[in-house]
């Protein structure tokens, strides 16, 4: 089985973070998997994208052109991507920041108010982990071990805090 992502939001949401979970995530599930990110010369502010694969075969190209999973974390992003994801596809939306309706009737949508959610839990900044926690959710793209593992190898060791936040708001979004 593979999984072609495309992770999609604003620099400074935690695009790159969450694609980063997802790939070490996987190769701790043992999977083949390509990272591969994209943002404009802004950085935070500006347009941000990654695209991931998880695979259990080799992996061809590293780049995610007509993806099969879009995480939509801001408008601009769900208007520029929503018409290369694959047909019979899932799109995932942050609903708290996205008020756009989607019209494919032949994509999967999945909207959570992930930013929202994040915040009244006190866990500001980690819109981006719920979403994740919702993606493996309804996608079962890693093992529940995989992904915790992914979050341990992502969060810098000098901010051991951070550990339980991000694992909080991955349980918010598999809830």
């Amino acid at each position: 089985m593979t999984h072609n992502i495309l992770i999609a939001g604003f620099g400074g949401q935690g695009v790159l973070f969450a694609g980063k979970v997802l790939a070490y995530g996987g190769l701790c599930d043992g999977k083949e998997i390509t990272w591969l990110p994209s943002y404009g010369p802004e950085m935070r502010g500006g347009t941000c994208n990654c695209s991931v694969c998880v695979s259990d075969e080799p992996i061809g190209s590293p780049l995610v052109t007509n993806p099969d999973i879009l995480v939509a974390m801001n408008r601009p992003s769900l208007e520029k991507f929503i018409g290369s994801v694959v047909p019979g596809g899932t799109v995932i939306v942050d609903s708290s920041i996205i008020d756009l309706k989607i019209e494919r009737t032949d994509v999967t949508v999945c909207e959570l108010p992930a930013t929202e959610l994040a915040e009244t839990n006190s866990l500001k900044g980690l819109g981006n982990m719920v979403l994740v926690g919702r993606l493996n959710q309804v996608c079962n793209i890693l093992s529940t071990e995989g992904l915790d593992k992914g979050i341990v190898k992502s969060v810098p060791a000098k901010k051991p805090e951070m550990l339980e936040f991000n694992r909080k708001a991955v349980g918010l979004g598999r809830e």
